[in-house]
């Protein structure tokens, strides 16, 4: 398979994170505004610890500011409501992200919900959900869906009229945001699942196949319709014949790529998108609060 055809989430991450950085410069400018990024981490997840440590770093390289809050696992419900209180109170901070999974003391919902849905640029409060939904509004878009439509539109142009997508998962944080930004873009969507009857025969049908299942490599290349631009969600971690480990999406990787238009790899497709999306939507709620109009990225 040639090269072009393989979709470089690096290389238009760092692109994003540029101009991203660009508007921050020019709020501060303008403004004297310096859009502000809080982190909450409870618990000692390492998989977690290293997402926090990206975050931190890429936000401070935008020339942003990083507020970090690490709690122990013992922190209790009411103590996480309390930090996100005053977080939804501090000017100083325009986007506000508790890292999932919390311990199981804590119920992830109630905390969601508690975050200001201008400061919720994780997307995932039911405010936000729902201005998605309805089209009513300025909602904040889940940092992953908005990612991959970006990479969509930016092979495919804005306007998918007439392009049939498959998204395969019904997760609240990828598959029904990212069906619903497909519908925005004038795709014609079915969301698929493990309980779909014939799965392999309606990702045939797909001109758009987003998979984000988190099964191994689930999705095989001659479910893939010739030509399709294929864009893979799963980070899994596998076990190889020889005792290591490596990462895998939710496709058969290079069965697909012979048969798809364009595809994103794993690692290096969808996965930098999300924390350069994420940088994003804080300075969109920075020039927000700023009563600006939302910054072109």
């Amino acid at each position: 398979m040639s090269s072009s055809n393989v979709i470089d989430g690096k290389a238009f991450a760092a692109g994003l994170r540029g101009r991203v950085a660009e508007k921050v410069a020019e709020l501060k400018s303008q403004k004297g505004v310096v859009p502000g990024l809080a982190v909450v981490l409870v618990g000692e997840d390492p998989a977690s610890q290293v997402y926090v440590r990206n975050k931190a770093k890429q936000t401070l390289e935008a020339g942003m500011q990083s507020f970090e809050h690490k709690l122990p696992d013992t922190t209790t419900q009411d103590d996480l409501l309390a930090l996100v209180a005053q977080l939804n109170a501090d000017p100083q901070v325009h986007g506000i992200l508790v890292q999932l999974p919390l311990p199981k003391q804590i119920d992830a919902n109630a905390v969601i919900g508690s975050i200001e849905p201008a400061k919720d640029v994780d997307g995932f409060n039911v405010v936000n959900a729902g201005r998605l939904m309805t089209g009513a509004g300025k909602p904040m878009v889940p940092c992953t869906p908005l990612g991959c439509l970006l990479l969509l539109q930016d092979r495919l142009g804005k306007d998918l009229s007439g392009k049939r997508a498959v998204v395969v998962g019904r997760s609240n944080i990828v598959g029904k945001p990212m069906a619903q930004l497909l519908l925005g873009a004038n795709a014609t969507v079915t969301i698929a699942h493990s309980r779909t009857a014939d799965l392999p025969g309606e990702c045939r049908n797909a001109d758009i196949l987003i998979a984000a299942v988190g099964r191994p490599e689930m999705i095989k290349g001659d479910w893939v319709k010739p030509g399709a631009t294929v864009i893979d969600v799963g980070i899994n971690r596998i076990e190889t014949p020889d005792g290591k480990t490596r990462l895998v999406g939710d496709v058969a990787y290079s069965e697909a790529a012979e048969v798809a238009g364009a595809i994103t790899p794993v690692p290096g497709g969808v996965g930098p998108m999300t924390i350069a999306v994420l940088l994003a939507n804080c300075v969109t709620s920075a020039y927000r609060a700023a009563g600006l109009d939302d910054p072109a990225l």
